[in-house]
């Protein structure tokens, strides 16, 4: 048995890489905030199992891609739809930047299609279960890690946690204001001897109220 192909850390990045193709592939299925809650865990684990495993030589041609541009594309426009206007980010760590002075819009949902790209495509041979087949997958996926989808979950993670956790607290201080101003009416209503809470411009009760 090929040590590399079935070793532990390999086996483990194996794991946590179904995982996160089965998941987003549920994408329709989901809400926004299930989604992003569930992203912002499975990259970062994603990323460590990669970093942990030592690209090895292999000694076969590179077989078939899986993951057609078919594909690509359901993934892509599945969480396109689920994020809406929140899919599109400004980003300053890419190749492109050495050519612009202002920040580049990136798009959460190409960087995880394209990470899912990668991951499939090596999992799709992985199963195959040819230890030669498995070695060369397993070394393209790992050296692309190093110089693409790595640095594509580094910079899709920022967005992410802006998206899982600003949005939920802007809208909890949005219902406390909600809540506060509703109370302070009430009890404007409650103090003022107009009426009904009807206050027109014969109100003497000191409130102010709008005319």
């Amino acid at each position: 048995m090929d040590g590399y192909v079935y070793g532990k850390n390999s086996v483990e990045f194996v794991t946590v890489g179904a995982e996160f193709c089965a998941f987003v592939e549920r994408a329709r299925s989901m809400s926004r905030d299930e989604f992003t809650d569930k992203l912002t865990k499975l990259l970062p684990l994603l990323y460590l199992k990669a970093s942990l495993i030592t690209p090895e030589e292999y000694y076969v041609d590179y077989p078939e891609r899986f993951v057609t541009e078919e594909i690509y594309n359901d993934i892509r426009c599945a969480i396109e739809n689920l994020l809406g206007i929140h899919d599109a980010y400004l980003e300053v760590f890419v190749e492109d930047m050495q050519y612009s002075d202002t920040p580049i819009t990136a798009f959460i949902s190409e960087d995880i299609a394209d990470i899912y790209q990668d991951i499939k495509d090596f999992l799709s041979i992985y199963r195959l279960g040819d230890d030669d087949l498995s070695r060369a997958a397993l070394t393209e996926c790992i050296e692309s890690f190093k110089e693409y989808w790595g640095q594509k979950i580094a910079n899709v993670m920022r967005p992410l946690h802006s998206l899982c956790y600003s949005e939920s607290d802007d809208d909890e201080n949005y219902d406390e204001r909600n809540d506060t101003e509703t109370l302070y009416q009430e009890d404007d209503d409650e103090e003022c001897d107009c009426g009904d809470g009807k206050h027109g411009h014969e109100c003497h009760c000191r409130h102010e109220h709008e005319r």
